[in-house]
């Protein structure tokens, strides 16, 4: 994989500040306003022609189908508000996904925070896959 450039990482950061921006302020759609979404990052390709903007919703899952929903039908509108405000040769196509590495972290820290704890009993769930073995005995390796 080839390494960004700097230009590639300014255009990058600048289009996550106006997407954050955007869909902040400018966005009327009631699936939309007044949601917390944040736009964990954007990656414009080199030529400029596509984004991926990475977003995370606070909510439940009917709130992130809601907003994802809301999105895609805005997709014409935020490329339009967003070549009016950063100047590009061309104006990428807006992919969003849904980012859930935020979810992810505080879920991992709740569960670390418990194991410390030791209450790790109540809400064991298989994660090695169903092999079989037991993982009660976690709070051995917490020392």
């Amino acid at each position: 994989m080839r390494k960004n450039s700097i230009k590639n990482t300014r255009i990058n950061m600048e289009v996550q500040r106006e997407l954050s921006e955007i869909l902040r302020s400018g966005i009327k759609d009631p699936r939309i306003q007044d949601k917390m979404i944040s736009v964990v990052s954007a990656e414009v390709t080199t030529d400029l022609k596509y984004c991926k903007a990475y977003i995370s919703v606070l909510g439940d899952d009917d709130t992130v189908a809601d907003v994802l929903a809301g999105l895609k039908s805005a997709t014409g509108f935020i490329r339009r508000e967003l070549a009016r405000r950063v100047n590009l040769r061309n104006t990428p196509e807006i992919q969003f996904i849904l980012d859930q590495s935020i979810e992810y972290g505080v879920n991992m820290s709740h569960l670390i925070d418990r194991v410390n704890r030791g209450g790790v009993s109540d809400e064991h769930t298989d994660t090695d896959g169903g092999s079989g073995e037991d993982d009660r005995d976690l709070g051995a390796y917490t020392s």
